[in-house]
């Protein structure tokens, strides 16, 4: 189905690679769905974009708000009736711990952030995507086996598995889904997982943004 705009849901815009996505996909013409808890971070985007002349639609959202995911695909449905692309860049980022001393609150609010919502964002968005043959792009950030990763190593394995099965089944099909692994980033995730790290070894978030987006659209 043909639509004036592209269109493309960035997950976790508010931030890092998300937030660079956003900006990057914004001047390749597409209007910006922008979904983030972070409120703030949303406006100084949406700054940025509208002051280039593009368009952006704010979304302040947690992944997790399931009702709010279901409102949303339903107005992106009434007003462009299809979304072009799916970025997914949202993650709980949990504190290190030992497997013996992980917290069922923590690990609960991991799950469902980095787990849950993926499922619930694949089976929202897919009507969308297979309207305008749509591509959907998931991050992996793979830490199986590693000490204190326990609860966020699981959260990313379920997620992954989940994308591939969802690659599997799509395969013939549309949409075209792809599982994005960036390289490491002076992220506030990646902060917590290594505090001190010198980060002027690491890429920026606009070359990852600018990396992932070369390769696939």
């Amino acid at each position: 189905m043909e639509h004036a705009q592209k269109t493309a849901l960035v997950i976790g815009a508010s931030r890092g690679l998300g937030y660079a996505t956003a900006l990057l996909l914004a001047d390749k013409g597409y209007h910006i769905i922008a979904l983030a808890r972070t409120v703030g971070g949303l406006e100084d985007l949406a700054d940025v974009i509208e002051a280039r002349g593009q368009s952006i639609t704010l979304v302040p959202l947690d992944v997790t708000d399931e009702g709010g995911l279901q409102r949303l695909c339903l107005s992106i449905f009434e007003r462009w009736k299809g979304l072009d692309l799916l970025v997914h860049s949202a993650v709980h980022a949990p504190l290190l711990t030992p497997m013996c001393d992980l917290v069922d609150k923590d690990y609960d609010k991991t799950m469902n952030t980095n787990a849950r919502a993926t499922a619930r964002i694949i089976a929202l968005t897919d009507p969308l995507l297979r309207m305008t043959d749509g591509t959907a792009i998931f991050m992996d950030d793979p830490h199986n086996g590693e000490k204190f990763f326990a609860a966020y190593a699981a959260s990313k394995a379920a997620a992954r598995s989940m994308v591939q099965s969802y690659q599997a089944e799509t395969a013939n099909l549309k949409p075209r889904v792809i599982l994005h692994t960036p390289n490491p980033m002076p992220t506030a995730t990646r902060a917590r997982f290594h505090p001190g790290e010198d980060k002027s070894a690491l890429a920026t978030a606009a070359e990852e943004a600018k990396r992932m987006i070369e390769a696939y659209l």
